[in-house]
């Protein structure tokens, strides 16, 4: 699993995000019926007969209102790539969940398996155009073979493509997460965590916001403003602190460090094309000539020198002035 795909794996392993999640994005009359006060995450890890091991991300069950018999699962995956075999993955990940749910005794009892929604979290930029079911990926034959292709769709939600003005709507941590990561300037980010800190106020849940800081110092900014060193900050309030304080400055040094790395990059594309051009005109260059044009330190002494090889008889006039 990819080091984001964790960091989301955590998020949603607290029942408040779970909630929100299917509260605002799952837009089905089933979502409705559900009683969010018995969300309970069940282990992920199921072992095969041949004692290969799996793991899906995030497992969840509930019950709907009123009903104590039932419990719906939310089979949670985490994507930050796109899986063409995703449809694949996900009726294996099912397929090893019927087989575990099969050692409880209200299971056995019944005779039934319980509902599951399969569902994908897709974070990434490229469009998502993975089949969403199973069957999609199974050759077709005539003659009656196709009645018996297994048939799963999984839900998908595309994170990347969901409106910023629905996201922005939302009294929802899901979304503000959403919102996080959409966010491209310092001041939404600061606006995101203004919101979470006021929607997450109270001890019960100090351990999610605790959370949400560590994705933000974690997978957040790190993508945000590479080679910045980022204190290690447990608390979100810490972390917005921090981020009105240091944020200006960072974001400076990231687009200088941007700058100046352009600049290396066209010196050196410079250098190359002068040394094509010397080599076509004059055959073999002296390994003094090169040494001497790879310490060229600027774009414009390097123009310079340029300008003087295009006008120069020979390397030996080239060489006899100054670099």
């Amino acid at each position: 699993m990819a080091e984001h795909d964790g960091g989301y794996k955590t998020l949603f392993s607290h029942p408040e995000m779970v909630a929100d999640l299917l509260r605002d994005f799952i837009h089905e009359d089933w979502v409705r019926e559900l009683d969010f006060k018995t969300l309970r995450m069940i282990p992920g890890n199921f072992v095969t007969p041949e004692l290969s091991s799996r793991e899906c991300d995030v497992i969840w069950q509930v019950r709907r209102r009123g009903d104590r018999r039932l419990y719906i699962y939310l089979l949670i995956e985490f994507q930050s790539t796109v899986d063409p075999y995703m449809a694949l993955r996900m009726m294996v990940y099912l397929g090893l969940l019927y087989q575990e749910l099969l050692k409880d005794p209200e299971i056995a009892r019944s005779g039934k398996l319980p509902p599951v929604l399969p569902l994908v979290l897709y974070n990434g930029k490229a469009l998502w155009r993975a089949a969403q079911e199973i069957s999609e990926l199974i050759e077709e034959v005539p003659g009656g073979l196709e009645r018996y292709r297994p048939q799963l769709r999984y839900c998908l939600l595309d994170e990347m493509r969901m409106a910023g003005s629905e996201l922005e709507s939302l009294r929802n941590v899901a979304a503000g997460i959403f919102r996080l990561e959409k966010s491209r300037e310092p001041e939404a980010l600061q606006e995101v965590m203004t919101a979470l800190l006021e929607w997450l106020q109270g001890p019960e849940h100090a351990e999610l916001r605790r959370s949400i800081a560590s994705f933000i110092r974690h997978n957040l900014l790190p993508a945000r403003m590479p080679g910045i060193e980022i204190p290690e900050l447990t608390e979100l309030e810490e972390v917005k602190s921090m981020l009105a304080d240091r944020v200006i400055e960072w974001t400076q040094e990231w687009k200088q460090e941007g700058v100046q790395k352009g600049q290396a990059e066209a010196l050196e594309q410079a250098r190359g094309v002068l040394l094509q051009d010397l080599e076509r005109r004059f055959g073999p260059l002296p390994e003094e000539v090169r040494q001497r044009i790879e310490t060229i330190a600027s774009i414009e002494a390097l123009a310079e020198f340029m300008l003087r090889a295009g006008a120069a008889p020979s390397l030996a006039a080239l060489t006899a002035g100054p670099a």
